[in-house]
């Protein structure tokens, strides 16, 4: 169905940013949005940024604050925005160029992608959206940014932001750790690398209760672009500690489509496009030397995860199940589930991943039609952070000769592999180094480490 022939979008063409507000509390920040679907309903959702135990050497409302905050509203916007996909954003709050234009109208249409596939809505970025500023010029950036620390490290609590805490572990960089609502593996992660609570700066998102409203009356919902509001929140708080540096997790992999023939990709926001995107923008938004990058980009998930099987300490506290995540569990039923498990299986004993899992992924027949987007028998990956087709049908070939040469019994979905492709295991994904990555100098020896221990030969 053509986008404008959507009822939702005919009967409600326009979505309104009325405001946005930064306030002290007596232990944080509160930041509060004020959205508005005319003759619908209005939104004012909240994110709060814990302070007591953080030292803050930028003001938390100097005009370089507010244009990050006024940037974070933007992307809140989707949220709410994709309950009825208006024709029109009108912003009252703030005015944008040409080219911050294009840079909105660029991730609301790449990070939507899933969310329209899903919905079966067709439209181009053109058509996507108009953008309306009739707000007052953003404050100047008048105030030099100060120095505090040296890195924010936005922390998931799955084995990727685990390397990268370990690797800046071996470095003199004063580090805090960064979270969006709290999760146990997310404090389990920084603990282990020996850090405390204290260095944790944690914010909490509250969702309006009027969206969930209207997705349980049947409004669009779906997937939206989480970690460019990552982005942009983690871009705030390094401004108001003083971090030099964002450093990220995100691999390689994260630039392949989910869809065979379709530039539609989960993971828009995490990949090297949207990082590089950002970057600029940030840079022109704040004038601070703030830098955005992801230390494991030069790397792919097979030479991720053969480092993670050699950091024991984060084995059993791991967790990146999006099913699982609020009870910090492996729900052991789903398709990222069955990723890890495989991707961690010719590096870790069986035994060890089952005891971690409960129970061998590989063996479940339910799971077999993920399994097979996986592993590219079919044309939909399934729409997870997950690795490339090649990468999973190598680990899964090495996994295979693994358990032969150990005298394993075959679980099924191996069985099922075997019996309908060639093996396809490959150790020059070991020898993979993408340059493709905005990794600085100074951060380079973490990577050079990391690349002489996984293109080692077994």
């Amino acid at each position: 169905m053509l986008l404008n022939d959507c009822k939702f979008r005919q009967q409600y063409p326009a979505f309104i940013y009325k405001d946005y507000r930064i306030e002290k509390t007596d232990d944080g920040i509160r930041l509060t949005f004020f959205f508005e679907i005319p003759e619908l309903c209005a939104f004012a959702p909240t994110t709060t940024i814990k302070t007591d135990n953080l030292t803050l050497v930028n003001a938390f409302d100097s005009p370089a604050a507010k244009r990050l905050v006024f940037s974070l509203g933007l992307t809140e916007c989707v949220s709410y925005f994709k309950a009825v996909c208006p024709a029109t954003l009108t912003v009252l709050c703030g005015t944008l160029s040409e080219t911050e234009t294009a840079f909105w109208k660029k991730l609301y249409f790449h990070g939507l992608g899933e969310f329209l596939y899903r919905n079966d809505l067709e439209t181009d970025e053109a058509g996507l959206i108009d953008i309306v500023c009739t707000g007052a010029p953003l404050p100047a950036n008048e105030q030099p940014f100060a120095r505090g620390i040296d890195a924010l490290v936005p922390v998931g609590g799955g084995k990727d932001s685990a390397v990268t805490a370990a690797l800046l572990n071996k470095t003199d960089k004063r580090a805090l750790y960064f979270t969006v609502n709290d999760q146990q593996a997310r404090t389990d992660t920084v603990l282990a690398t020996g850090k405390t609570e204290r260095d944790i700066v944690r914010t909490y998102r509250v969702i309006d209760k009027n969206l969930l409203a209207l997705n349980k009356q049947g409004f669009l919902n779906g997937h939206t672009p989480f970690s460019a509001i990552v982005a942009f929140l983690s871009a705030y708080c390094a401004y108001i500690t003083g971090a030099g540096n964002i450093v990220l997790s995100n691999e390689a992999s994260a630039n392949e489509s989910n869809i065979e023939g379709l530039s539609v990709n989960h993971q828009y926001s995490k990949s090297y496009e949207f990082e590089q995107d950002f970057s600029a923008y940030l840079r022109q938004l704040t004038g601070a030397e703030i830098r955005y990058f992801s230390l494991l980009r030069p790397f792919n998930e097979l030479q991720i995860a053969k480092q993670f099987a050699d950091l024991p300490r984060y084995h059993r506290i791991f967790r990146s199940c999006n099913v699982g995540s609020k009870q910090n569990v492996w729900c052991g039923h789903c398709p990222k589930c069955l990723f890890v498990y495989s991707i961690l299986s010719p590096f870790i004993e069986k035994e060890g991943l089952d005891q971690i899992f409960g129970g061998c992924m590989l063996d479940k027949k339910e799971l077999l039609e993920d399994f097979k987007g996986l592993c590219g028998m079919s044309t939909v990956k399934p729409f997870e952070c997950v690795g490339t087709v090649a990468e999973i049908r190598c680990a899964v070939s090495m996994t295979i000769k693994q358990y032969g040469r150990e005298g394993i019994r075959l679980p099924y979905l191996l069985e099922y592999f075997m019996d309908n492709n060639e093996p396809a295991d490959d150790p020059r994904f070991f020898e993979a180094y993408n340059r493709e990555h905005g990794v600085p100098m100074d951060f380079m020896p973490c990577v050079e480490a990391m690349y002489d221990f996984v293109s080692e030969e077994e």
